[in-house]
Parts: C-alpha cells; structure tokens; sequence
C-alpha cells in the first residue's frame, strides 16, 4: 500500500480526530456521557437504556436538525456513537468500547 491510500485503522483514526476536532461534536459527546441528568424529559424511551432522540440533542446543542444531525453522523462514522431507528425516529448512545479504544491508542501514539 502506498503513502497516499491509508489503511482502515489510518482511515478510522482520521475520523476520530475529526470528530473530536469541534467543540460541538465534543459537547454531544459530554452530553451523552450522562444522558439521564442531561435528557431526563425523553419520555419516548429510556435515554440510559435506548438511547437519546436526535431532536432532543439538536434542542440541547439550540442548533437545527439537519446541523445536529451532520454532526451526530460524523461521530457515527468515528465509531462514537451508536444509533438506532425506532419508526421515524433515531436514538444515539456512546459507544464507550470505542471512546476507550480511541482514548488508549492516543496515549499510545502519543508516548503518555
């Protein structure tokens, strides 16, 4: 394989750094470390268990739909983030497996 094609683990890791390269991809991610404190009110479904609606994130962030949405795809694809559709509604959960992955392989690549 040469310089310019990366492999997977490259590939994935550039999406890590992405995603946590916004403040507001950050403070989804801070938002849903606890999301029984910070969306309590999700009566549609257990936040802890099943997950927090989209809507309910866009409204926590104050930014619209289709921006929350850009930014909750862009941790999907880091592998931060888990959704899962129930009818017309989609529900995001940290994947903390992967958060702990990502977090050890920096320490790692960074010498700390």
């Amino acid at each position: 394989m040469n310089d310019a094609t990366p492999a997977p683990a490259n590939a994935l890791r550039e999406a890590q750094l992405r995603a946590i390269s916004s403040d507001v991809r950050m403070t989804i991610l801070r938002l849903l470390r606890d999301p029984a404190a910070h969306f309590s009110g999700q009566v549609s479904a257990d936040p802890v268990a099943f997950g927090v609606c989209m809507t309910l994130i866009a409204e926590a962030l104050g930014v619209a739909q289709p921006t929350a949405s850009r930014h909750l795809d862009l941790l999907r694809q880091a592998g931060f983030l888990t959704v899962r559709r129930q009818g017309k509604w989609s529900y995001c959960r940290r994947d903390e497996a992967a958060i702990r992955d990502f977090l050890a392989w920096l320490g790692q690549d960074l010498g700390a």
